[in-house]
């Protein structure tokens, strides 16, 4: 067990997973996905089988590679250095020919995938064929080995990989030591990779070359310097790698980092504890901080054992710690569940799929039950499915009318049965469009009542059909079919499918309602019914369920957005997109979220700015589907239109101190990537709310840094409504021709933390920027410890003639004499000036 090698790379998609050998394929130990994989002890000979697997998957094995319907590729599959990912050749793709470790969701062995059924009169030995399922979008790589043994041997070596990081949170990749930084450098520049003639050592000029793939763009003096400075060995000229850690440490030690230190130290070099007990509870408005927790703090990130033995944080321990999970700007405890879910559905957000099955368009792409697992363990918990006659009685999803591609509505529901449940029990609504006949609809109540048992069986959940909708947590582990219903008062002779409308469905009067009566006993808190008048059908009965697509809404709200608003607080809503988005675009969700429409349905297979902000509202709760809406959109009146939406309510002032960027990338569209010039990063901060919040402020641009880019600005918005506002931090290349796109975080104005932290930038392992977050009631009176401790290096930052002449004992005076301060307050403000001055 000691010698085997853990990747601890990032974060996965899968559960536990079973090590099997590579002889036998028997089960060798089993572990909880809460279980820290270097605590999990393999009998000797279970080790032995594994690091087998791994040498003969790092040596290579030559597999067919299946593609669509055309004939197999023959390639060479191995497994990278630092095993973190799959790589084959040849390729017309290079260095993206890859596959991460990170990104695999599940290892399937046999012929089970979509592609190997359009091969299924092939002789393909089911022993020797598995898919490897990965991606955003759950994408098969689907292979073929020249014998069983080595099918064996990748599947077992891809298992044991998965399971040795199951469920970590993608915020714990952060929380590393500085010495690793070099091993984590953009793009897989490692050393050894910056090591072009291979000699274990890097020269002056691959140094260079290498920082400039950094983005780096330090004077040539200073780099110099700096490399003289760490040459300490006998070969003078040049670093070895730990020579070029030290090197690295000298230049990205962080000046905003070391000011903080500084100015809580007194000066020294390192935080006692009492100094780390004051930064945690003035700056980053933590209470009830003992000395213990920051004990814990220093014994897990200090690296320095000098620092160790004397409990004090250096500057090396204090980057470890404002760069791990604890200073990420998003609130720990909205990792997980953490509101009433105990109210009604209708009193919730929904996140919510249209054309789940798609894998992009709507008029030619492929129609794959995969994207069912994919947006369900994305936290979806409404899914469409459009079902068509079949052939041979077998009812099909797919796009109707146009060239998508057919699946089995059976496969479908086995899919959601799998998946429904995996990442959290609240219930999972099956929004059908039905277009099938009487005959193949009793096909899918079939399938419905076979394969998801008691999962739609409601007759628990005891509800007066007159009273409100059940909760999320009453219907956990629950499947709502969404569909139409025969009329409560149809003859049970009648016969079925055959059903005229009742007369309070009046202008629908006269025509026939097809519907199996086995699939309308399953729909029961989703009844389908069309939406005639807002104002009256709000006060009918709520269990029921109305579509309505964005141009409609929209029309909806722009006369009369409070009776809209209504509507929610009674019953059910979706809103889908315009039947003019073919290529399946997104709407902006934001709008229909503030007239508190539940499920407002995305095409999940199309990512981009309107996922992102979906992703980010949906997050603020454990990311499990549901989301509690503000109170004054379940109760009362609410018109998110007006311009003082909350009368008689403070308004909230959000103060952003821009301080840094770090590890910032050059743009993926990048014509001439790595060779290209350094980029001059700015950034944008948007506002995302009701229409009297939003807006946008951006920073100064800063010339020729990606690596440590220094802005220290300050951006102040005024927010109305903050319960429903998104905070979107953007970060841009300006180019003199335009200006491009480098990575983006959003985050629910909720879910953000005070003090000093890092914004991590979605799908970026190391890039991140530095801020201040201080939230002010502008009503009222700001405290020191919010205003004044935030607001002094704002101040600071300030560049005019008048700042140059005045020292700091003079500044320092003339505040002091101007402000009513105690004498703490007043000896620490005298302190910082100082250091900030000189």
């Amino acid at each position: 067990h000691a010698n085997m090698s853990w990747d601890r790379g990032g974060p996965k998609r899968m559960g536990a997973s079973s090590v099997k050998s590579a002889v036998g394929g028997s089960t060798v130990s089993q572990r909880p996905s809460d279980v820290d994989p270097v605590c999990v002890c393999l009998p000797p000979w279970a080790c032995l089988a594994v690091e087998r697997c791994m040498c003969t998957m790092q040596t290579g094995t030559q597999m067919t590679k299946l593609k669509g319907k055309k004939k197999g590729l023959v390639r060479f599959f191995y497994l990278d250095e630092h095993k973190s990912c799959i790589r084959w050749r040849p390729s017309r793709k290079h260095d993206k020919a890859k596959i991460t470790i990170d990104s695999i969701h599940e290892v399937c062995e046999g012929k089970k995938s979509e592609i190997f059924q359009r091969y299924a009169d092939s002789c393909f030995d089911p022993n020797c064929c598995f898919s490897i399922y990965h991606g955003d979008h759950v994408e098969s790589l689907d292979l073929v080995s020249t014998n069983g043994d080595e099918a064996r041997t990748w599947i077992t070596g891809l298992k044991y990989l998965m399971a040795g990081i199951s469920d970590e949170d993608s915020l714990a990749k952060r929380q590393r030591k500085r010495d690793q930084y070099p091993l984590l450098c953009h793009h897989g520049q490692t050393f050894s990779e910056a090591d072009k003639n291979g000699d274990g050592n890097l020269s002056l000029g691959e140094v260079l070359q290498l920082l400039h793939k950094l983005n780096v763009n330090l004077p040539r003096q200073k780099v110099r310097e700096m490399f003289k400075k760490a040459d300490t060995d006998d070969n003078q000229g040049s670093l070895a790698f730990e020579e070029f850690c030290t090197f690295y440490k000298m230049m990205s030690t962080r000046r905003g980092l070391y000011l903080i230190m500084l100015s809580y130290s007194n000066n020294k070099e390192f935080m006692d504890l009492n100094d780390l007990v004051r930064f945690m509870e003035n700056e980053q408005k933590m209470a009830g901080v003992t000395r213990e927790y920051c004990l814990e703090i220093v014994s897990q990130f200090e690296p320095c054992s000098q620092n160790l033995q004397n409990m004090v944080l250096g500057i090396d321990g204090f980057t470890n710690y404002m760069r791990s999970p604890a200073g990420d700007i998003f609130k720990p405890d909205h990792h997980r569940v953490h509101q009433d879910m105990t109210q009604p559905l209708c009193n919730y957000f929904i996140a919510s799929s249209h054309n789940t099955y798609l894998t992009g368009d709507q008029l030619l792409s492929e129609s794959r039950v995969d994207m069912y697992a994919y947006v369900l363990q994305a936290g979806c918990r409404c899914v469409e499915v459009d079902c068509w006659d079949g052939p041979d009685g077998e009812p099909i999803v797919h796009h109707g009318y146009t060239l998508t591609s057919k699946i089995l509505f059976k496969d479908v529901i086995e899919t959601v049965n799998k998946y429904a449940f995996t990442k959290n029990q609240y219930p999972v609504i099956l929004s059908i469009e039905n277009h099938c006949t009487v005959p193949q609809q009793k096909k899918m109540a079939e399938y419905l009542l076979e394969v998801l048992q008691d999962k739609v069986d409601l007759s628990t959940v005891n509800m007066n059909e007159f009273r409100k909708l059940p909760s999320p947590e009453l219907l956990k582990g629950k499947v709502l079919v969404k569909g139409k219903k025969l009329p409560a008062n149809i003859d049970g002779d009648a016969e079925e499918g055959d059903v005229l409308r009742v007369k309070y469905q009046c202008i629908e009067k006269g025509k026939t309602m097809r519907l199996s009566r086995a699939l309308s006993d399953l729909v029961k808190y989703t009844k389908s019914v069309r939406v005639h008048d807002i104002e009256t059908q709000a006060y009918m009965t709520s269990w029921q369920v109305s579509s309505l697509n964005e141009s409609i809404v929209n029309q909806i709200m722009a006369l009369k957005p409070a009776q809209l608003v209504r509507l929610n607080q009674r019953q059910l809503l979706r809103v889908y997109p315009s039947n003019y988005r073919v290529d399946s675009s997104n709407f902006n969700p934001q709008p229909f979220w503030n007239a508190g429409c539940h499920m407002v349905a995305l095409n999940y297979q199309t990512e981009g700015r309107m996922l992102e902000l979906n992703r980010a509202k949906f997050s603020t709760n454990g990311n499990c589907g549901y989301l509690l809406k503000p109170r004054c959109m379940n109760k009362g009146f609410f018109n998110p239109t007006l311009e003082d939406p909350l009368p008689g309510q403070s308004k909230t002032q959000l103060v952003l101190k821009i301080i840094s960027g770090q590890q910032l990338p050059k743009p993926k569209d990048s014509m001439l990537g790595d060779r290209g010039e350094i980029i001059d990063p700015f950034v944008e901060v948007e506002i995302i709310g009701l229409p009297i919040d939003c807006c946008k402020q951006q920073t100064r641009v800063v010339d020729d840094n990606g690596f440590n880019p220094m802005w220290e600005e300050s951006l102040v918005f005024t927010l109305h409504m903050t319960q429903i506002a998104l905070v979107r931090f953007q970060v841009w290349d300006h180019d003199p021709i335009g200006q491009n796109f480098i990575g983006q975080r959003t985050i629910a104005f909720v879910s953000m933390m005070p003090g000093y932290r890092h914004v991590y930038l979605e799908g970026m392992e190391e890039a991140s920027i530095f801020v201040h977050v201080a939230v002010n009631d502008i009503t009222g009176k700001v405290g020191l410890s919010t205003g004044l401790s935030f607001a002094l290096p704002a101040l600071l930052s300030l560049k005019t003639k008048a700042w140059i002449f005045l020292t700091a004992s003079q500044f320092t005076a003339h505040f002091l004499l101007n402000s009513t301060l105690d004498e703490s307050m007043s000896c620490f403000l005298s302190r910082r000036l100082s250091q900030v001055m000189l």
